[in-house]
């Protein structure tokens, strides 16, 4: 492939050792502009390529990604951290989103009727376009799939992409590159730019047509700032605080292993994992036990043993620290560390599974997202408690109600202020549902219909024959 970088080399951290697992060159000016002038000029040819060739080369690519599936699960784990079980799951979980997607792209792309006036000598239809040149700012937690909601549908509509993988998950950037265009995608159409910060503002400067940032708030903020004048479109996938109510109705041991899991599924390291959670007082007491039972009994290790359910950080020691900063916080307020609380003293960037309780929203760990193996446990008396603390947030991703009555959680799931509603499950996503957030949890929408929608804008045809 096509490498858009130029020296200084950049360094690959193992987040399990410390170690070095490679040097990577770092994208300059000259490298990302060069990439951005190469899109332009390769869009028009990539957007006349018949839709069937298109998919045909995504299928490649999805084959190729089957094929190799274990070497690119144990990079995943290397780099990222991720445990291998859950790092194959990642490669396996991207398989049904690309079959969504070659299977609802022709539907997609079809030209849409919405008069037809013989008497006018009058049709009126909507044809839908690629937007262009798509930048992708991707993130580390899940490259594969975060990645692929977006450069699919891009590539598949008939946008280039210049794709910046997170600076953490460099090598699968690269790996997912190299499979595209080994796939069949011309060097040109689909082009990676590795680096950190300084690389995705520069490709933020270049003349693209779409920005697509998976991130935090704060840098998405500033992306959307940047963007502003020039009223190009853009996308924001941004942080979470997803909370979950359990009421006083459930299966205390089968909801607190789901819930716990939902909170501490790869390191706690997800958008949508659970960030908080909200307990009838009814069951208090046996949930929290159970709760902490099951946390107690995870494996925190080497991601490459099959044993591993908690790796570590991959953001090294900014998450580290960030981690101790709001369990401190919440100890001068009043909470209690019913398990961990701490950094691990072994190599890599490991903290253990944390659970507190007495937690309230003056805290840190209640208000600011965690994204980490760090959960509070909160006492509500009543429904409508649990509903104005779970929306007593700036964020709007994700929520979850456990209940038996399922017409119970829709009428509470109603009032939430959340772009996905759960019912006895969380952490959870399908290619079918659009996903998005309010709030500070961004803007626009990937996946669905209307994810493949994105990548398009509508032209207006009035027709009137003689």
């Amino acid at each position: 492939m096509r490498a858009c970088f130029a020296y200084p080399p950049m360094r690959i951290i193992n987040p399990a050792t410390g170690e070095v697992l490679r040097e990577v060159a770092e994208a300059d000016r000259v490298a990302v502009t060069a990439a951005c002038r190469r899109a332009r000029a390769a869009q028009p040819a990539w957007a006349a390529t018949s839709l069937g060739t298109r998919c045909e080369v995504i299928r490649r690519w999805r084959a190729l990604a089957v094929e190799r599936a274990e070497p690119l699960a144990r990079t995943l784990a290397l780099e990222v951290g991720k445990p291998i079980a859950q790092a194959r799951r990642e490669l396996a979980g991207v398989l049904p989103r690309v079959d969504f997607f070659l299977a609802e792209i022709e539907g997609a792309l079809a030209p849409e009727v919405v008069l037809t006036s013989p008497g006018d000598h009058l049709d009126e239809m909507i044809r839908r376009e690629p937007l262009g040149v798509v930048a992708n700012i991707s993130a580390w937690n899940y490259p594969w799939y975060v990645g692929a909601n977006v450069f699919l549908p891009a590539l598949l509509t008939g946008n280039t992409v210049v794709y910046k993988p997170s600076e953490f998950a460099t090598l699968t950037g690269l790996a997912i590159g190299e499979l595209l265009h080994e796939a069949g995608v011309r060097a040109d159409v689909f082009q990676v730019v590795a680096g950190g910060g300084s690389a995705g503002a520069m490709l933020l400067e270049e003349p693209v047509d779409a920005v697509c940032f998976t991130g935090s708030h704060a840098t998405g903020v500033k992306v959307a700032a940047a963007m502003a004048p020039r009223l190009v479109r853009v996308q924001l996938e941004l942080g979470g605080k997803d909370p979950v109510y359990v009421c006083d109705d459930v299966d205390v041991a089968t909801t607190a292993a789901a819930v716990a899991d939902g909170a501490f599924y790869n390191t706690g390291q997800s958008c949508c994992a659970v960030e908080r959670v909200y307990v009838h007082e009814r069951l208090w007491s046996r949930f929290a036990d159970a709760f902490v039972a099951t946390v107690r009994d995870y494996v925190v290790g080497d991601p490459l043993d099959e044993r591993t359910y908690i790796g570590p950080l991959a953001r090294r020691e900014a998450a580290l620290d960030h981690h101790e900063a709001q369990v401190a916080d919440a100890l001068g307020r009043g909470a209690r560390v019913l398990t961990g609380g701490r950094r691990l003293e072994r190599p890599g960037f490991f903290f253990a599974p944390t659970v507190l309780v007495d937690v309230d929203h003056t805290m840190a760990v209640m208000r600011e997202e965690t994204f980490g193996p760090l959960i509070g446990l909160a006492r509500v008396g009543s429904d409508d408690e649990a509903v104005a603390l779970m929306n007593d947030t700036a964020y709007g991703l994700t929520a979850a109600v456990y209940t038996a009555d399922r017409a119970r959680a829709e009428r509470l799931l109603a009032r939430v202020n959340a772009g996905t509603a759960y019912w006895n499950c969380c952490d959870r996503v399908s290619p079918r549902l659009p996903w998005t957030g309010r709030g500070a949890s961004g803007l626009g929408v990937t996946l669905s219909r209307e994810g493949i929608a994105a990548f398009l804008r509508p032209k207006a045809w009035h027709l009137r024959g003689v």
